[in-house]
């Protein structure tokens, strides 16, 4: 079976890179045959330069035009489609940019995507996480072609190996005149932490922070253990923090090594997005906390007194 990957960008300053969590997807993909991996872009040298390294991918196919700057999905979808046609499975990640592409591609192949799955059980057969994550179900495609999205955090990321790869680059068959939409800007959030999703250690906080300037307490935690700040919805609605620090099935899917919940109840929703989460930690008053289910340590307190002196600690611990 072929395989086609495709590949998400991201922006820095060097210029666009592969999004780690591309990685993911080359794993998934490797379940169910040779893989091809395809990027569309203007300026994809860096990122041509790291798909090339990447252990397992065949070939490295670049769509690299300057009609392809920030390309919408509406874009996208009509060069995926020619493309498609000689693969028997596209797949992408269950991020923002594989969740809005995704459909648009399945319309246009008249085909029945499956999104969020988190484990391949044969060539046609997935599993994936329905009512919160409360249950499983698997299901079976029968289109010629399967459309796929994947949960990063459930495939491990395909490491570099083997000699660099050529990459192909492929002429574009479809221009950018005509489009019903362009981009028009975005505002990103700039930080010196982990990103939430690709970070080893979480620190989240919820409502029971009280406030945005409470919320704060988090950061020297955060500092100490090199981790990511995320929260529970409920804080994020009470403006304690931005959307973007959002876990949960509304918000983002992480699975760390460690996740420190404070004072997060553990409404099922956000249980969604983090029980995947190889330890967790529970910091909360309430002993009947649901979050408290699903912990593998669990303390009862006032995290008004057990947050500094947890900071106490780790400034102590660095220090020897």
């Amino acid at each position: 079976m072929n395989v086609l990957v495709i590949g998400e960008l991201s922006e820095t300053s060097s210029g666009l890179v592969l999004n780690p969590a591309t990685r993911h997807a080359v794993t998934a993909g490797l379940l169910c045959g040779v893989v091809d991996l395809l990027m569309i872009g203007a300026g994809l040298a860096i990122a041509g330069e790291q798909a090339a390294r990447i252990d397992g991918v065949q070939r490295v196919l670049a769509m690299d035009d300057g009609d392809f700057t920030r390309p919408s999905p509406e874009l996208l979808a009509p060069l995926l489609a020619q493309q498609a046609a000689e693969y028997s499975h596209v797949i992408m990640t269950a991020t923002a940019f594989g969740k809005n592409l995704l459909p648009r591609l399945a319309a246009l192949l008249d085909v029945q995507p499956v999104s969020d799955v988190i484990a391949i059980d044969a060539l046609d057969v997935f599993q994936r996480p329905i009512y919160a994550g409360n249950a499983i179900a698997t299901v079976q495609s029968t289109d010629k072609i399967k459309l796929l999205t994947v949960r990063a955090t459930a495939f491990a990321a395909a490491p570099d190996g083997g000699p660099d790869r050529i990459v192909v680059n492929i002429a574009k068959s479809v221009t950018a005149s005509g489009r019903s939409s362009r981009f028009v800007g975005q505002e990103m959030t700039i930080s010196t932490r982990p990103a939430l999703t690709a970070a080893r250690v979480v620190v989240s906080g919820g409502r029971g922070l009280g406030s945005r300037e409470n919320f704060a307490m988090l950061e020297p935690i955060a500092d100490y253990l090199g981790a990511a700040i995320g929260a529970s919805r409920a804080a994020v609605d009470a403006g304690f923090v931005p959307n973007d620090y959002q876990v949960g099935q509304t918000g983002k899917v992480v699975a760390p090594e460690l996740y420190i919940a404070v004072g997060i109840s553990g409404a099922i929703q956000h249980l969604a997005g983090m029980k995947g989460s190889r330890v967790i930690v529970a910091i909360n008053k309430d002993v009947d906390a649901p979050i408290f289910q699903i912990a593998d340590y669990g303390l009862v307190g006032d995290l008004f007194e057990i947050i500094p002196e947890l900071a106490r600690e780790l400034a102590q611990e660095e220090t020897r």
